[in-house]
């Protein structure tokens, strides 16, 4: 499998990019600020000439030719509209995919040419496809920390409301409706779940639990199918999520999520990540009002979800016992291995495999996640999911709204 890594944003160079020229940094995807697309590397934006030339070579500008550097005219003008001044630190003032706000990509498979891409520094920050280590190594399985908790998931980068650099900006963990969640262990960041089921970014993932979040033989592990952390809980208008045969209960419990307010980096057309769901439900509890639920809300919402909820299956059924992707238990097409040693029983219980969604994102847009987990119509047999890899996907190119297994999931 072809493997893209994404850089923190660095400082950018601001005084070396108002010197005569952009030293030749081009973008790698995304839309730009216009909201084009195409794979946007060496391609400097700009308008188009009546000559069909790109209005940068003209006769203003002698000999300039297309990928050439574009002399800089006004390092206190933003020429290609990023929201960036190359005294702002843009190192490419022809290419809205290239400023102090866009993220590092490293591209490793060949474009439509057949070629691969030369190496380029989309955040300008002088240092071409630097690639940082994880950043949720060494954190502990009981940490409560909703920032540890987004590091889990692979969000690393930090934001803030005073600069324009892509990221975090806040992390907390929630009830359902929005509301602060006390600490509980509804909430763990493991190492694997089980023998058999395995991180899909860094060292960590989180998992939610309507239960307890602990394997058997940690503290605070729950010996039971029915657990209760936190009683009764009040959904997000339109939750619990009609499923098209099986309409649920409104009636929520022992309801946890984790909330991430982030801005996205400028390059960027859109985000994905993985997630799996168990639950003790199967396959007594099958097509009932008390199946439990899998929640992705994003804040605006994108089009084609359910009043913002990200993850459901091609007919449209949210994630729970009911989704098509439930495969993983004894007669099931992946069998029950990913079963063993998670507390749910190989033989009685189930889950899916690994699931990848993908939703659009506009460059520089803030975007609110909440990912929510709860018991529906009673507070017993107890569901978890784990959530992991979270990915910017700036590599150009349309990205819509779906969820489909994971390819080749570690």
């Amino acid at each position: 499998m072809i493997e893209r890594r994404f850089a923190l944003p660095c400082t950018g160079l601001a005084v070396m990019a108002a010197l005569a020229i952009a030293l030749g940094c081009s973008a790698v995807g995304g839309a730009s600020a216009q909201g084009g697309g195409g794979d946007g590397r060496g391609e400097p934006s700009g308008t188009l000439g009546e000559d069909g030339s790109d209005g940068l070579g003209g006769p203003d500008v002698p000999g300039l030719g297309p990928g050439d550097p574009v002399p800089i005219t006004d390092p206190d003008v933003d020429g290609d509209g990023d929201g960036f001044t190359p005294a702002e630190g843009d190192c490419n003032d022809a290419d809205g995919n290239v400023n102090p706000g866009a993220i590092e990509v490293e591209v490793t498979e060949p474009d439509a040419s057949g070629q691969v891409p030369a190496p380029a520094d989309e955040d300008c920050d002088g240092v071409i496809d630097n690639v940082p280590p994880p950043c949720d190594e060494g954190l502990s399985l009981e940490d409560f920390d909703p920032v540890n908790g987004a590091k889990a998931i692979d969000l690393c980068a930090a934001a803030s409301r005073e600069d324009r650099r892509w990221g975090v900006l806040s992390a907390r963990y929630v009830r359902g409706d929005g509301s602060p969640a006390e600490r509980s262990p509804a909430v763990g960041l493991f190492d694997g779940f089980g023998p058999n089921v395995h991180v899909q970014g860094g060292a960590r993932m989180l998992a939610l639990s309507t239960g307890s979040a602990r394997l058997p033989g940690h503290p605070d592990a729950c010996w039971s199918e029915s657990c209760s952390s936190y009683g009764p809980g009040a959904a997000p208008p339109g939750f619990p999520q009609d499923n098209p045969s099986c309409p649920p209960s409104s009636f929520i419990n022992d309801d946890i999520g984790l909330e991430v307010v982030l801005r996205a980096p400028t390059n960027a057309t859109g985000y994905e990540f993985f997630f799996k769901f168990y639950t003790f439900e199967y396959p007594e509890w099958v097509c009932e009002d008390f199946n439990d639920q899998f929640v992705a809300l994003a804040t605006p919402a994108p089009p084609g979800s359910y009043n913002g909820n990200l993850s459901f299956d091609g007919e449209g059924r949210p994630v729970s016992v009911n989704i098509a992707f439930f495969d993983v238990c004894d007669g099931c097409p992946l069998g029950s291995g990913e079963l063993v040693g998670t507390g749910f029983s190989p033989r009685h219980d189930g889950g899916t495999r690994w699931l990848k969604t993908r939703a659009p994102v506009r460059g520089g847009e803030e975007v609110s996640l909440r990912f929510i987990l709860f018991d529906t119509g009673d507070d017993r047999f107890d569901s978890t999911a784990l959530i992991d890899g979270f990915r910017w996907i700036a590599t150009g190119g349309t990205v819509s709204l779906e969820t489909a297994p994971a390819v080749n999931p570690l």
